[in-house]
């Protein structure tokens, strides 16, 4: 690469909530830093395009928030193209999940959504994932989760993966305890249900951490960024 590597450390997001910028990760992890990109000013949060990492080539989705119907169809576009081509998938996955909410909804984001996850499970090119940062929901599911059967599974400590965020499961839990408050006429203090959300949130960022997920055999190998690019050009060769 044209960048130092050794970058990456201070590139990747302290806090899980932020997506890392993946451009300036690719940009310290290819070949000679260059990544053509495919559909760059389309469904922008997902980043794809083909690189070469110890000259191999390799078609790369990186995630760059969260997946809208646009990102979805640009992943599955990509996918069948690297199918035909015969060209082997690297998932860089740091995706909190899918967009949510009436206008995605009319936008077809379930349809366009599985047919992302159609396309990933039926291609039939060798197909690795690396868990950068936070990889939560359908989103992990779609970027080649370990239910997949990956080639290899591969996560940086920062990496964080579970079907529901931590935030997200405290929050609704405390939810459903607020509407059975309701139902019973009583109220609570801000300070009680923090209390309450917070082993939740304790017990799921436990769950969630790269290392929890190596002890249980539900990926190969937590690897340091900076050992990316050899470990990659290792499972390529």
């Amino acid at each position: 690469p044209r960048f130092d590597p050794a970058e990456i450390h201070g590139i990747v997001s302290r806090d899980p909530k932020f997506p890392t910028d993946t451009r300036e990760i690719l940009a310290r992890l290819v070949d000679d830093s260059e990544f053509q990109e495919f559909k760059p000013n389309y469904g922008e949060t997902l980043l794809t395009g083909f690189a070469r990492i110890h000259g191999y080539e390799i078609g790369i989705l990186a995630n760059n928030g969260v997946l809208f119907p646009e990102s979805a169809m640009k992943g599955t576009h990509f996918i069948n193209l690297c199918c035909q081509r015969n060209i082997p998938l690297l998932f860089m996955s740091d995706v909190t999940g899918f967009m949510v909410g009436a206008d995605v909804e009319q936008a077809g984001i379930a349809k366009h959504g599985a047919k992302m996850i159609t396309a990933m499970a039926c291609a039939e090119v060798p197909k690795y994932t690396l868990i950068i940062g936070a990889s939560y929901g359908a989103g992990y599911l779609a970027m080649c989760g370990r239910a997949f059967k990956p080639n290899a599974m591969l996560m940086w400590p920062s990496g964080r993966a579970a079907i529901m965020g931590p935030d997200q499961a405290a929050t609704t839990l405390a939810m459903v305890k607020d509407d059975i408050h309701k139902r019973e006429g009583t109220s609570w203090t801000e300070e009680e249900r923090e209390a309450y959300m917070a082993p939740t949130r304790k017990t799921f960022e436990e769950f969630a951490n790269a290392y929890n997920f190596a002890r249980n055999t539900w990926c190969d190998m937590v690897i340091d960024p900076l050992e990316t690019r050899n470990v990659m050009g290792l499972l390529l060769e």
